[in-house]
């Protein structure tokens, strides 16, 4: 079975969304504050990843300057948090509005949640898209609409 088909059905599934997930670390209400004082800015040199390397860098959070954003989350047992980065790897996504259908891909992507709005419904802050260019810029991530691809949700650790 696909890696993300078995992620998307722990986020509408689980018994964690069944509770509210509402203690957000204090170290992801620090990376949240620092990201929206950076929306409509260029972060570094624009990088999708420079708005996470900047936020963990500021926050002195234990990473590996690569990819490893922190503490990697698992869906089925903890909550998704606002301050968490989603890593997104050759995703996929595809959904109908009216007689219109919409195709967007993310290969190599990172994002910062900035609020969970539902089981389904997280919203993130990134830059270097087609949206907002190589300036922060706040999106809809709808999981529901992801058709292929897998996504990585770290959680950011102190050092």
């Amino acid at each position: 079975m696909n890696k993300l088909f078995l992620l998307i059905l722990v986020l509408f599934y689980s018994p964690v969304f069944a509770q509210k997930c509402i203690d957000v670390p204090a170290l992801n209400l620090k990376i949240i504050q620092l990201t929206k004082a950076k929306v409509k800015k260029k972060v570094g040199r624009g990088e999708c990843w420079d708005l996470a390397q900047y936020v963990l860098d500021e926050t002195e959070a234990e990473w590996d300057h690569f990819e490893m954003y922190g503490r990697l989350v698992d869906p089925k047992k903890e909550c998704i948090y606002p301050g968490d980065i989603i890593q997104f790897e050759k995703v996929k996504l595809k959904w109908q509005d009216g007689k219109y259908t919409y195709k967007e891909s993310m290969m190599h992507h990172t994002a910062i949640v900035l609020d969970v709005v539902n089981k389904n419904e997280v919203r993130i802050a990134h830059q270097n898209t087609a949206d907002f260019g190589k300036k922060v810029g706040i999106s809809t991530l709808l999981f529901d609409r992801i058709v292929s691809g897998e996504l990585l949700i770290y959680r950011p650790v102190n050092n």
